[in-house]
């Protein structure tokens, strides 16, 4: 479902990633992209915010950016940087390490403007894990797309995606290949965040807020592709719980 030709220049290790990626996601899954041609910027810097359903995500998510015409530039965790092959291969491939909690997260958010300046297209997954929420609905967001977008004024793309869970359930280890699933990933009109970008000093309301309309806008997309709506409250861990911690621990 190529719905444009990559424009820029790949690295030795993207074009690797292409060629062992795409084949086996073209032969293991059903894909339906909607709404990227509208709305997905052709060549500009910007963020692109999804949900997060699976540990599957990074993986389908980059064919959908892929075929789009983008090249996807993840923030990824610092702990796939520690294997020296990895994360060799993944700064080859323009990826971002994040060291969460840590000094380190600042040189992430560095990191991430100056790839948006230089214009490229960063993913980011607002919730920062997989969903919580008992019926995967997208639960609160972090503010990291919004600090962004708000630092850079760039265009943040909402993405609604689906199907990636029935592959790999959350926190499971054996993919579940056959019969094939379908992945549908929505694209919305950039978050409108205009009026928050021109507020001084840029203070903590103003980050949530601009938090909540990314959130809003991908759960959006996510009810237009379930057909279905989601709960008024959206899940929090930090009121809810984890309700996967003692899965982890198992695993």
């Amino acid at each position: 479902m190529r719905v444009r030709k990559v424009q820029e220049k790949r690295s030795w290790a993207i074009g690797l990633a292409v060629v062992i990626i795409k084949p086996t996601l073209l032969a293991t899954t059903k894909r339906e992209w909607i709404g990227g041609e509208d709305n997905l910027p052709a060549d500009q810097g910007c963020v692109i915010a999804l949900n997060h359903l699976s540990h599957l995500d990074p993986i389908t998510s980059a064919l959908f950016v892929y075929d789009h015409g983008r090249i996807p530039r993840y923030l990824a965790k610092d702990g796939l940087f520690k294997n020296k092959a990895l994360g060799f291969f993944l700064r080859q491939a323009g990826q971002i390490p994040v060291h969460r909690e840590t000094p380190g997260a600042v040189g992430a958010y560095e990191s991430a403007v100056a790839a948006v300046r230089r214009g490229e297209a960063v993913i980011i997954y607002p919730e920062a894990t997989i969903t919580r929420d008992p019926e995967m609905w997208p639960m609160r967001g972090k503010s990291g797309a919004a600090r962004i977008a708000l630092e850079t004024g760039c265009p943040v793309i909402p993405v609604g995606q689906w199907g990636a869970q029935e592959i790999l359930p959350p926190y499971t280890k054996k993919p579940l290949v056959f019969p094939r699933k379908k992945i549908v990933a929505r694209v919305g009109p950039p978050v409108d965040l205009g009026d928050l970008a021109s507020r001084q000093p840029r203070s903590a309301d103003v980050i949530n807020e601009a938090t909540d309309r990314i959130m809003a806008a991908i759960t959006q997309q996510v009810e237009l592709i379930r057909n279905e709506e989601a709960p008024d409250e959206r899940y929090d861990m930090r009121i809810h719980g984890d309700r996967f911690k003692n899965r982890k621990k198992a695993s």
